[in-house]
């Protein structure tokens, strides 16, 4: 479930740069209008969903597993990854309901094109595309170095003698 939600994230991040940039270029107001209504769309009903399936999993798969949420460096930083994204992926649904708005508007004036043309929706999508494609390096080559809690409970597990009978 985890690998699927965070596959799902990472083509839904791919889906939304790519049509963040072709409204971004567009010069058609129609197009420019349904470009922000899909991007709007993917936020609320692709992204975000993604996003928090991935955090939970992550966390319960974290929790059961030898790895352990705390033990190793590559979990905890995979876990601040996903933590930060969601939390900004939340924040910034609200810019983008608010691009949508102001793109569905019959006409625009210049401070709604200029707020059209902002290249921040671009920005933020290049951002999440390489946090995602951090996270998947970092679980798939899982670097070595325990954290010092790690250190400490590999220690504890070495010192306590096995019973044979």
């Amino acid at each position: 479930m985890h690998i699927g939600a965070s596959g799902g994230w990472l083509g839904a991040v791919i889906t939304y740069l790519v049509v963040a940039a072709a409204t971004l270029i567009g010069a058609d107001p129609e197009q420019v209008r349904g470009g922000y209504q899909v991007m709007a769309m993917l936020a609320d009903a692709v992204l975000l969903p993604f996003a928090v399936v991935s955090l939970g999993t992550g966390l319960i798969c974290s929790l059961g597993t030898a790895w352990g949420l705390l033990r190793h460096y590559w979990v905890l930083f995979k876990l601040v990854l996903n933590l930060v994204a969601t939390v900004v992926l939340v924040l910034y649904t609200r810019s983008i309901e608010y691009a949508a708005t102001v793109a569905a508007q019959p006409t625009w004036s210049e401070a709604d094109r200029a707020a059209l043309q902002d290249p921040t929706h671009l920005v933020h999508a290049t951002a999440a595309l390489i946090v995602v494609l951090v996270a998947l390096v970092l679980a798939v080559y899982k670097p070595r170095g325990v954290t010092a809690y790690g250190h400490r409970r590999a220690l504890r597990n070495r010192a306590v003698p096995s019973v044979s009978a």
